[in-house]
């Protein structure tokens, strides 16, 4: 029987045909990286991510932006500011003023009335007093009658009950008179006029309206993102979280976070414990300590847009990617599986 050697010596055209080396160098390239690709998922590390978005805030609440209203009801007399002007804390903003121009002096004069009031009736109180002490010596001698003795001390309970009257009119003057003072508004503190909300001299306001619109210069910045609710549970406080300003040029690699350039690091400082009103979860980001610190103003204002990966734990690149794949949660953290596994054998001998 023939080999399949001398078989193929018998058919000169088979004989001369040759794999070309084309293909030969193409399928030793498809064979290597397909070796090379599996070996990567196996082996090659890939740190797992919880991904958000948000922005940057003010930590203290004073530090954000804050509306400045009207103290009274008016018409807005002069403006002290413009948009985008710098104050300091006490600087003038704007002064209202009372549709009635002589309000103050009629509440003065009545003040000096209510006070005029009170004195006379203290007067009329002493007097009444000493009629009192004469009724009340003559009743006793059985010289007055009881019904005389009664009516003086009346007369004396209706002044003092006038004094009482006038006296807190005058307490409500002094409250009309102080609201009145705060015609001029203020700034709370120093900063920038962001936008002014009225309008010129013919503009009514009622107490409460927004003015304008104000931002504190100095301030304590935190990033807030928003987190799917599937990942908050595996954030802890602590945890490490790379960050992208909006604006900020930055290359993101999801997986090797060394790779990233541009990036900038924050740790987790809190996490709400429900849900924000577009069904995500917010968790507050501050700067590292032992990290590079953020872009200052005006690289980075406050309300920028922020993009954030928490950085969790870290598995194989095919892990990974059969992960998501199968739409998986992250994974859980090694430590507290195995407390979970040191706790589980302690339940089972207590039960």
């Amino acid at each position: 029987m023939q080999t399949h050697a001398e078989q193929i010596t018998q058919f000169r055209t088979l004989r001369t045909l040759k794999t070309p080396a084309v293909l030969r160098a193409i399928a030793i390239i498809l064979l290597v990286g397909m070796t090379a690709s599996i070996a990567g998922l196996l082996y090659v590390p890939w740190v797992q991510t919880a991904p958000g978005t948000g922005s940057v805030i003010a930590l203290d609440p004073r530090d954000r932006v804050q509306n400045i209203t009207a103290m009274v009801p008016g018409r807005i007399e002069r403006w002290f500011v413009t948009d985008g002007q710098m104050v300091k804390r006490g600087d003038p903003i704007a002064r209202i003023i009372d549709n009635d121009p002589m309000l103050l002096d009629r509440l003065r004069a009545e003040r000096a009335q209510k006070l005029a009031e009170i004195q006379a009736a203290e007067l009329a109180a002493q007097t009444a007093m000493l009629d009192v002490n004469r009724t009340g010596a003559l009743y006793r001698e059985g010289l007055a009658a009881r019904r005389d003795y009664e009516a003086a001390q009346i007369k004396v309970a209706d002044y003092r009950a006038k004094i009482a009257q006038s006296r807190a009119a005058i307490n409500k003057v002094d409250v009309d008179l102080t609201r009145q003072s705060a015609q001029v508004v203020f700034a709370p503190r120093t900063g920038r006029i962001m936008q002014i909300n009225a309008g010129d001299t013919a503009t009514m306001v009622k107490q409460g309206d927004v003015l304008a619109s104000f931002a504190p210069e100095e301030s304590r910045r935190v990033v807030e993102l928003y987190v799917d609710g599937r990942d908050v549970p595996l954030i802890k406080a602590g945890r490490r979280v790379r960050l992208a300003f909006e604006g900020w040029p930055a290359i993101q690699a999801s997986g090797w976070p060394s790779v990233a350039q541009g990036m900038f690091d924050g740790r987790v400082r809190a996490i709400d414990l429900s849900a924000s009103d577009n069904g995500l979860f917010r968790i507050l980001v501050e700067p590292s300590p032992d990290r590079a610190p953020w872009p200052r103003e005006p690289f980075v204002r406050l309300g920028a847009k922020v993009r954030g990966w928490v950085l969790m734990e870290t598995v194989s690149a095919g892990f990974e990617l059969w992960r998501q794949l199968n739409d998986f949660p992250l994974q859980w953290e090694r430590q507290e599986k195995k407390q979970d596994q040191l706790v589980k054998p302690k339940e089972r001998k207590i039960k």
